[in-house]
């Protein structure tokens, strides 16, 4: 398998990256408050019929900062692709997309772009790196764990007041470096 390219932001600025995910299954958080205590407990459950998600994004988008974007180009068009963005006030990268197409799934290419974010933090002597996913997207939860990302943190509202309802509560993931 060959390097991912780095994508000119000239030449590449708002593409459209389409993602689709098929889930099985979900994690559903088990939140439990009292006066003195908070806990937070994120039970993996199965859908009754596996759920379909697509939804799109771009890249280079404008509120990111010094973002940048590597990719597998097959036949002229990306098979593959991760973009990053600086969190200078926290001293943090992010992943702000990444998407490997369905044929492309399983053969090294998420992994490899995985490691060119961390080549990019560990150059800038980030402290960590993170990204976002959803709790019903449990085939990339996996993969980042298997990457060595942890849990960082939730929001059960990011997309809508129904998040929880939706079985789609934003995850943040990530590791220390």
């Amino acid at each position: 398998m060959s390097l991912p390219v780095f994508l000119e932001q000239e030449t590449w600025h708002d593409y459209e990256i389409e993602f689709y995910y098929t889930s099985d299954s979900y994690y559903d958080p088990e939140i439990s408050c009292s006066q003195d205590r908070f806990s937070v407990c994120f039970i993996k459950k199965h859908f009754d019929k596996p759920v379909e998600k697509r939804f799109f994004s771009k890249l280079f988008e404008s509120h990111w900062e010094s973002p940048q974007a590597y990719g597998f180009i097959e036949n002229g068009a990306l098979a593959a692709v991760i973009e990053t963005a600086a969190e200078n006030w926290n001293n943090r990268l992010r992943i702000t997309n990444i998407c490997v197409l369905p044929e492309y799934r399983g053969i090294g290419l998420g992994k490899a772009l995985i490691q060119t974010s961390l080549k990019r933090a560990k150059s800038e002597q980030r402290r960590a790196i993170i990204l976002e996913t959803q709790s019903c997207n449990e085939k990339a939860i996996g993969f980042y764990l298997s990457q060595g990302f942890t849990f960082m943190g939730f929001n059960l509202c990011e997309y809508s007041n129904k998040d929880i309802e939706n079985k789609e509560i934003r995850i943040e993931m990530g590791m220390l470096l």
